[in-house]
């Protein structure tokens, strides 16, 4: 039987990305294969996290539950379950429903963008302060399209230099919608928007996390 792990589902509103603002049905999966050094969700990630086995039809009953049709897949590390295709094939028979994947740039996204435009990949892209830049699958970066989203999580100015060089190096800003994000804590918002005056980044979204600004930042299932 094709089933899931889910560590928790819930309703919030988007903190970032192109809906944000925007309620959305979150279901969360449990595992990830990067560590960084920045993440707010290990506790998702580690081995004994406890989680609950799911059918497609049993995660589908729980978005229809909420009646919100934005509907986010997170982690962890989404594109790591087994039959993500089935699940996400079986989800676009509701036509109401559009589907975010947020992913971590570690995982080839080429099974997954055929399925429908209205899947929509956020994709990451691990800067040298996550230490995890290595692992990233580059090719992926050359498959986006215009209904996905590039995201630079950024904690340092070396980071947002690295960011740029990306962005050029795949011509992102004209081929989907870019995004750079401060590491909470770590770099103030204000040192982004002045690297992107001086670099004059025509098109790149400054993003905050506004689930952290409305709540405590460690506060799950928001």
């Amino acid at each position: 039987m094709e089933r899931y792990q889910v560590v928790e589902s819930f309703l919030s509103i988007n903190g970032e990305g192109k809906k944000a603002g925007q309620l959305a049905v979150f279901i969360r999966f449990a595992g990830c294969n990067l560590n960084c050094s920045y993440c707010d969700t290990t506790w998702a990630n580690h081995p004994d996290a406890p989680f609950i086995w799911m059918t497609k039809e049993e995660i589908y009953q729980v978005i229809c539950d909420f009646g919100v049709y934005n509907v986010t897949l997170t982690g962890g590390e989404p594109l790591r379950q087994e039959y993500m295709c089935d699940l996400l094939s079986y989800l676009i028979r509701d036509e109401r429903l559009a589907i975010e994947i947020e992913t971590n740039g570690s995982v080839d996204i080429t099974p997954y963008i055929g399925i429908s435009d209205r899947i929509s990949m956020t994709l990451d892209y691990k800067l040298p302060g996550s230490g995890m830049e290595s692992a990233m699958y580059l090719s992926n970066y050359e498959k986006v399209r215009t209904v996905d989203t590039v995201k630079f999580v950024s904690g340092s100015r070396e980071d947002l230099i690295r960011a740029k060089e990306i962005m050029d190096q795949y011509g992102l800003v004209s081929r989907c919608s870019c995004y750079l994000s401060p590491v909470f804590g770590k770099i103030e918002p204000e040192e982004i928007v002045t690297f992107m005056k001086e670099e004059k980044l025509n098109g790149v979204n400054l993003q905050i996390q506004m689930h952290k600004v409305i709540w405590d930042p460690e506060m799950k299932g928001v």
